[in-house]
């Protein structure tokens, strides 16, 4: 577990962070940029649950969990030959099983909505309105990963995560604008 007693400590004054493993890079490292992109998804979908409740809370709040193990294992590059990790006391990393769950709880939501006819546009209700902003960043924090997956190791489960993700929190918004019917559908070439 974690513990922090003191908040400041004046190592990043000079441009520069730590990574998991200690290794000290420049802030605006690739690698830094995709967890800190995490960190902010993160932020906005605790701003959504102050508009949700019940299953989509609990949902949001296990995905809020979830996002500080991402960076987690972001922030520490895999090993070569690295195996299980958790089972061995090593690094902490998502899984295939969090990756399942997102899918199941898509399918399970996905089931109670009709089938689009448009693209949605951001908004509705307040929490689907927040989620939307919330998906469009994790879609950021998708292509950084993959732009940083091009040049070093990244842990493919933590790939297949975030793309998961964002589809999950796209069939979120709807369901919470009263299953879709409060969607706010394009209408192409409206105001031409």
């Amino acid at each position: 577990m974690v513990k922090l007693t003191k908040i400041y400590t004046r190592g990043g004054d000079a441009g520069e962070t730590s990574l998991g493993t200690g290794a000290r890079v420049a802030k605006h490292n690739l690698r830094v940029a995709a967890y800190g992109t995490v960190d902010e998804a993160n932020a906005v979908i605790g701003i959504a649950r102050l508009h949700a409740g019940g299953d989509a809370d609990e949902m949001l709040a296990a995905i809020q969990n979830d996002l500080f193990d991402l960076g987690a294992d972001l922030c520490r590059p895999p090993n070569e030959g690295e195996n299980n990790p958790q089972s061995d006391g090593g690094p902490l990393r998502m899984t295939e099983a969090q990756v399942t769950r997102l899918e199941q709880e898509i399918d399970a939501m996905n089931e109670e909505l009709k089938p689009l006819s448009s693209f949605v546009l951001p908004g509705g209700s307040q929490a689907s309105a927040h989620l939307h902003l919330a998906r469009t960043i994790v879609r950021r924090a998708e292509r950084l990963m993959c732009e940083l997956a091009g040049g070093e190791e990244v842990n493919r489960s933590a790939i297949k995560y975030i793309n998961r993700l964002s589809d999950h929190l796209f069939v979120l918004a709807r369901t919470l604008n009263d299953k879709g019917a409060k969607d706010v559908l394009w209408e192409p070439g409206r105001n031409r």
